[in-house]
């Protein structure tokens, strides 16, 4: 459940959290973009460091690792997939990068396959700065002030708040099942799907009971009584918001043309030289 560490807002006074919450996401989806480019694992290893003088700025480098830790589990997946669908169809690894040798190819196979991963993991760690230094009082005023429906704002922040909430009441949980003597790490496959039952049955039982208890507030500060919001706070776009806007264009505007000019050598090249 340490992953979704990298979703709980982490109230700390620092100048990441002090930038405007558009301009966050919009830095985010130009890493995005520049991860989707590259497949090189040079590249993505480049671009794994890119977020962390964010990470060291805001002080919340023990939860963004938390996050990276809790994702282990699907870089795995991601990983074993690549390899072995690049195992039983080689040809399209082997015609991008010349490989012919049985070593090679192998060696070939493992650098895709990380280059895949680490770019999960990109993903995955600078989505984790924007919500760990992002309050969601602070998204949802930004998607208003996007011109977002309010309805589709206050789902979306509800679901940021309340995803943190309900892994660490399934942690909870697990803990007090544990400690009546469900074993979850013991038998086959089948087996240990089933062990998770007993923890699945009170975690939705628990999250019905909260949509209620939502619904009821909801219900009583009188929801969309009002089609006109107002609000109390109004974000507004400082110097530092158009410097991050201006690095994040420049950062696109390399990564653009190292992709279109330059070519990026592999690990495999490097090491047979």
């Amino acid at each position: 459940m340490s992953v979704f560490e990298g979703f709980k807002f982490r109230k700390v006074s620092s100048a990441v959290h002090r930038l405007d919450p558009r301009i966050k996401f919009f830095y985010v989806i130009i890493l995005f973009v520049m991860a989707i480019l590259f497949t090189k694992l040079l590249a993505l290893i480049v671009l794994f460091f890119i977020p962390l003088p964010f990470v060291f700025i805001a002080r919340v480098n023990r939860q963004w690792l938390r996050s990276l830790r809790g994702a282990v589990f699907f870089a795995i997946i991601i990983f074993a997939t690549n390899f072995i669908f690049g195992y039983f169809y080689p040809s399209s690894y082997t015609e991008i990068t010349g490989a012919v040798d049985s070593l090679g190819e192998y060696l070939v196979l493992l650098e895709r396959a990380s280059a895949m991963t680490l770019r999960f993991v990109v993903l995955i760690a600078s989505f984790s700065v924007f919500f760990l230094t992002t309050s969601p009082d602070h998204l949802g005023l930004a998607l208003q002030q996007s011109h977002i429906p309010y309805e589709f704002c206050f789902a979306f922040t509800t679901a940021v708040r309340f995803v943190p909430v309900l892994a660490d009441e399934a942690q909870t949980i697990m803990d007090a099942q544990k400690a009546r003597g469900l074993e979850l790490e013991r038998g086959n496959f089948l087996k240990r799907v089933r062990n998770y039952i007993p923890i699945l049955i009170p975690l939705i039982i628990s999250a019905i009971r909260r949509s209620l208890e939502l619904a009821e507030a909801m219900e009583s500060r009188a929801w969309g009584a009002s089609e006109k919001r107002t609000n109390l706070y109004v974000l507004k776009l400082k110097r530092t918001d158009y410097l991050l806007v201006l690095v994040s264009v420049l950062m696109l505007i390399i990564a653009v043309y190292v992709w279109l000019y330059v070519s990026i050598p592999s690990l495999t090249t490097l090491l047979s030289l």
